[in-house]
């Protein structure tokens, strides 16, 4: 009777210590999309300074879209293209046509917001004529 308290206590204290877990790993998951995003995000301000920097030496025109992934070479590799509506998939890549922003949408559904902004830079950002990747505040 005794090993049947014992065995009972063991699998009530692996499944406290497994629900922690599980919270943690959640955590962690969301931690590591938010770096993904920041890295994808950073690539392609560095494309896009590419880009207008090749289009200037060059004297070409630089694109008119709104849209930055129609500026750089390579797209997120989970990109959905311009949409009118949200897609219901998550952990995706999109731009909003409405809005004129680039959306990351995480796993949790929540979204992160770029846009491509055209100034001089005295906002402190990194602007290459005139031309940034700003992220835009939680909404």
């Amino acid at each position: 009777m005794r090993r049947y308290y014992e065995f009972a206590i063991a699998i009530a204290l692996i499944g406290v210590v497994s629900l922690f877990l599980l919270a943690s790993l959640d955590s962690v998951r969301s931690d590591m999309e938010e770096a993904l995003v920041q890295s994808e995000a950073a690539s392609m301000r560095l494309e896009l300074a590419e880009a207008v920097v090749h289009r200037v030496a060059s004297s070409g025109g630089l694109p008119q879209s709104d849209n930055p992934v129609d500026w750089v070479a390579s797209k997120p590799a989970n990109y959905r293209g311009a949409l009118d509506a949200p897609p219901e998939e998550r952990s995706v890549w999109y731009f909003d046509r409405h809005a004129g922003e680039l959306v990351y949408r995480f796993h949790d559904g929540h979204g992160a917001r770029f846009r491509l902004g055209r100034g001089d830079g005295s906002d402190g950002r990194l602007v290459i004529s005139g031309i940034s990747l700003q992220r835009l505040d939680k909404r």
